[in-house]
């Protein structure tokens, strides 16, 4: 059996055609989900991980790599479905997960809002009131930087903050993959950080991409792009010096 799994959703959004890809983690009868999409994503999630032969009543785990909409939107949702199932996050990112505080993403797009023209002020009202309505749920693991997990024969954190202060990959070290969240995209069929418009601290994410030099890495999973394997090293240089 597959120990890691990207799962293709295509979807509608914005009039727009979109596609995500979370990921499934197998280990034996366990099943790990790395994010999990927009509100309501869960029939979706379902719906993939069948014709991947995965029974998410196996879900024990799900990792949120970040506390951004369309990563934990369907957390509370899969949480009352699947009420026993563990959510973790990073430390950092816990509080605004679990809603203990407003959320980063929020906060900036409050802060944007007198700055912008007359005619873009009622779509950042939606996108501020959509931020507002996001359900949270409780976190129950907090993930530190270089926590070896069980996950897929042994998971390694790597806390690649920029995107989000609290934002983390993961590393599956008998795979040589990394789970990268938005650490990195796939743009034009290269390596990218996300876009500088939602990430926080552009320099910061600079350094994340940098850190992950240190990894033996064959192959890497984005949650928009999907995967990655064609000269991982070089590439990685490259969005350095492109950053």
């Amino acid at each position: 059996m597959k120990q890691i799994i990207p799962l293709e959703i295509n979807f509608t959004y914005q009039d727009s055609r979109r596609r995500i890809y979370p990921v499934l983690l197998t280990n034996k009868d366990e099943v790990i989900l790395v994010d999990c999409g927009y509100p309501g994503f869960l029939p979706l999630i379902k719906e993939e991980a069948e014709k991947n032969d995965i029974d998410l009543n196996n879900l024990s785990t799900i990792v949120i790599t970040h506390h951004d909409y369309d990563h934990m939107g369907a957390l509370a949702e899969i949480k009352e479905e699947y009420p026993k199932v563990t959510i973790a996050s990073s430390l950092l990112d816990e509080k605004y997960i679990s809603g203990k505080e407003k959320s980063l993403r929020l906060q900036q797009a409050e802060a944007l809002y007198d700055t912008l023209p007359f005619e873009k002020r009622a779509h950042a009202e939606w996108f501020q009131n959509t931020l507002k309505s996001l359900r949270t749920a409780k976190v129950d693991l907090k993930l530190n930087d270089h926590d070896i997990m069980p996950w897929a024969g042994g998971t390694e954190i790597i806390a690649t903050p920029g995107h989000m202060p609290g934002h983390i990959s993961l590393y599956i070290k008998n795979y040589k993959t990394l789970i990268a969240g938005d650490a990195l995209v796939i743009e034009e069929g290269k390596l990218a950080i996300a876009n500088p418009n939602y990430t926080l601290d552009i320099s910061e994410a600079k350094r994340s991409v940098k850190k992950l030099l240190d990894y033996e890495i064959q192959r890497i999973i984005c949650y928009h792009g999907g995967e990655f394997n064609k000269n991982i090293r070089d590439s990685l240089l490259e969005v350095i010096k492109e950053a």
